[in-house]
């Protein structure tokens, strides 16, 4: 019998073509030869030397590449590159957000190229083959997003290296860290990791362990990894706070001289009963011919913040304030936020005012800007404030003005005044009545302009001693709030209208008008509870935008639709290229108001004081990028915002897991159903596998899960009762068990 002759092994190196044509476009100027291509591919050996040799000659037979020397290729390039930001999906998969493409471009994961979440980078498109759609490969990194990651820490002693699993599901690689690079870690601490590099064979990223941060799950630990994971800082630098404590902060006749006095005007500030910094206040003043003068007085920040010091390098850094639910991050240190620079009552200060004279129908007839010194005569919480709006509402403008005495001045049972602080207490009512009286009429004609009124409830928490969420409360907009509001609103639009008028440099809120598409995607939602929008032009986008506001008030979908339609908005920023705000149908609109807590109102001050004094324009381009930072540090500090009130809204459900909730479908998806809890806006999921009564299945039109055989329905707005099945304090994750619908229960 015949020994049969063994087939001699011809496995050919997989997608080689795509293989070779990615390595030279992605140094699509420098040439490679076969040996270079074999040692990036990690072969050696002949038979694969030799099929990269002949692999290169078709390629350049079929034009694809050149020969630009013996045995040298090069990518011929005849491929448009583009540029645009990576938004990651799910296993390493994602997305190209490009302003060249009406539709993202889907980066398939073996196209990722090394590429994260955030990254800018360099990337062409073509045609994918199945479905005619447009699919990406990404050529070359930009510019990373960011260089440090919040994750937990598993540490291999015998292997003598560790591996950081990273929080969230954005990131799609652990990071590897050698054992001399863990910063004294234990093995499941939650760490800050830095990336180091990423080399070209190697599967992970190496980092190195900057900070442990505690143990996963304790508060503490949390709240510090929401502040790390953004990149935002925890505590001032040593040198940056004892800069602060030397700043002279006494108030000098040398610089009152150098300001307009208006310490004897009535003056006073409307805050939350538990603010610590005072940035506004409000004066005001009946004048001889009938007129209004009312001052608009903001802290002087930039009196003490001086350019090219460590302390303004800091604050520019930071940008903006950081409001967690358990505390604040601030901008400037505590001597001037909380100090120096915050309008307390029965203290003078250095301020920057807008004041204006204004009639009974809110008329500007007379307006200046410039830096003043104050002296703040009471202070009111919201609360107070509206207390005296609601008692005396049925008083007339006459009475308010001219009979002070017969004003309701509700004071709490606690407060004990002397009978000079009685009559300033009811000079500041007289002036808040007044002055919600004006507010009214501005905020009218601003709607009737088309601006949107957003009164969007916020989530608040009771905390006790140690931080424990022990209820919920929801924060609304009231008349005082309002009153505040249109003030500093008016300030805002004034000083950008006065500078923007004189075509010089300067620092504007700007806010886009909708997307169509959101628009349209709007319509599909808010269609499900028998809404509709009319798109016929800009004034009855914002007037049906605002009536659809108003219509569901109180009602069950008035979270989610209050929500979806500030998704549907642009997203306002920061630039010295001024296109208005859509949202307040302004022309004009700067930030002024807040300078304690946002450095462009720091920026606002110091250009509208250079153009007060005679300067020129500044330098656009530096200001620019200056307004870019603030709005990419804005970003950062909304979303960890959201985060610790994800976080605090877990904690709370954790001691509530033996409750049934009534909530309503937020979201549904072909995994699952979205609730959020009407009594306390804890939103959750309802796993798709975990609803075993029935098979359901995706329907996308009317978005809603439907039981195969059952035909039961559970769509977007339905309310539900469900439970609480699992919370995951590091993941930021809530999971519900569905109990049924709420009108079955």
């Amino acid at each position: 019998m015949t020994k049969r002759k063994k087939k001699k092994s011809n496995k050919g190196i997989p997608n080689l073509t795509n293989t070779i044509l990615s390595i030279l476009k992605k140094d699509r100027n420098k040439t490679f030869n076969y040996k270079q291509i074999a040692a990036i591919l990690g072969v050696n050996d002949a038979s694969s030397r030799n099929q990269i040799i002949k692999k290169l000659h078709q390629l350049k037979a079929k034009q694809e590449i050149e020969e630009v020397d013996r045995g040298k290729f090069k990518a011929i390039v005849n491929t448009e590159y583009h540029t645009g930001r990576v938004d990651m999906a799910s296993r390493g998969s994602g997305y190209i957000i490009c302003d060249d493409f009406e539709d993202d471009i889907y980066i398939a994961s073996n196209n990722m190229n090394k590429a994260l979440h955030g990254d800018e980078v360099e990337f062409y498109a073509y045609k994918r083959r199945k479905r005619g759609k447009l699919e990406g490969e990404i050529t070359s990194i930009i510019k990373r997003a960011k260089s440090e990651y919040v994750g937990v820490i598993q540490i291999h002693e015998k292997k003598n290296f560790a591996f950081v699993v990273p929080d969230g599901n954005k990131m799609y690689k652990d990071i590897f860290v050698p054992i001399n690079k863990i910063n004294k870690a234990e093995d499941g601490d939650k760490v800050l990791v830095s990336l180091e590099d990423w080399p070209e064979k190697a599967d992970s990223p190496n980092g190195k362990v900057l900070k442990v941060l505690g143990k996963p799950g304790e508060h503490n630990t949390e709240i510090h990894a929401i502040l790390a994971e953004y990149g935002l800082p925890l505590e001032f630098p040593h040198e940056v706070e004892e800069f602060a404590n030397k700043i002279d902060t006494s108030i000098t006749k040398e610089e009152i001289a150098k300001r307009r006095d208006m310490r004897k005007d009535l003056t006073f500030t409307i805050d939350p009963k538990d603010a610590k910094d005072f940035d506004d206040a409000l004066s005001f003043k009946i004048l001889d011919n009938g007129l209004f003068e009312i001052g608009i007085h903001i802290a002087d920040v930039s009196h003490y913040l001086q350019e090219n010091t460590i302390l303004d390098d800091e604050a520019f850094e930071r940008a903006t304030s950081v409001y967690l639910v358990d505390r604040v991050v601030p901008m400037l240190p505590e001597i001037l936020s909380n100090g120096a620079c915050s309008l307390r009552p029965h203290e003078e200060k250095y301020t920057f005012s807008a004041v204006f004279h204004m009639n009974e129908k809110a008329e500007i007839k007379d307006q200046w800007f410039g830096r003043t010194v104050t002296y703040s005569d009471a202070r009111f919480a919201y609360e107070e404030a509206q207390a005296i709006i609601e008692n005396n509402a049925t008083l007339s403008a006459v009475e308010v003005l001219k009979k002070p005495n017969k004003i309701d001045l509700t004071i709490p049972k606690e407060v004990s005044l002397t009978g000079k602080e009685y009559k300033t207490s009811q000079k500041v009512a007289q002036a808040t009545l007044k002055l919600d009286e004006l507010a009214k009429i501005m905020r009218r004609k601003r709607m009737s302009s088309g601006a949107i009124s957003f009164d969007k409830v916020e989530v608040k928490f009771n905390l006790d001693d140690d931080a424990n969420p022990v209820g919920v409360y929801f924060k609304t907009s009231k008349d005082a709030n309002k009153l505040i509001e249109e003030f500093m609103l008016l300030a805002n639009r004034k000083v950008g209208e006065f500078i923007g008028k004189q075509k010089k440099t300067f620092i504007y809120r700007i806010h886009d008008e909708p997307d169509d598409s959101k628009l349209a995607a709007l319509q599909n939602v808010v269609g499900r509870f028998g809404y509709k929008l009319n798109f016929k032009d800009r004034k009855s986008v914002s007037s049906s935008l605002n009536n659809l506001l108003k219509d569901v008030n109180g009602k069950k979908e008035q979270n989610l639709v209050d929500t979806l339609t500030i998704r549907t908005m642009s997203k306002a920023e920061y630039s010295t290229h001024n296109i208005g705000h859509y949202g307040l149908a302004f022309d004009y609109y700067s930030h002024f108001t807040s300078p304690i807590r946002r450095y462009p109102d720091v920026m606002a001050h110091r250009l509208l004081q250079q153009y007060l004094d005679g300067g020129n324009s500044a330098n656009a381009d530096i200001y620019e990028e200056k307004c870019n930072h603030s709005s990419r540090m804005e970003y950062l500090a909304t979303k960890a915002e959201r985060d610790s009130i994800k976080y605090m809204q877990i904690r709370f459900m954790e001691d509530h897991k033996n409750e049934n909730f009534v909530g309503v479908i937020s979201g549904v998806t072909d995994w699952g159903i979205y609730v959020e809890i009407i009594e306390n806006k804890c939103e959750g999921m309802v796993s798709v596998r975990d609803m075993k009564d029935d098979h359901y299945q995706f329907d996308e039109d009317h978005f809603a899960l439907i039981g195969k055989n059952s035909k039961i329905m559970y769509q977007l707005g339905d309310e539900v009762i469900v439970k609480v099945k699992n919370t995951d304090l590091v993941k930021k994750h809530l999971d519900f068990t569905l109990i049924g619908k709420h009108e079955e229960a």
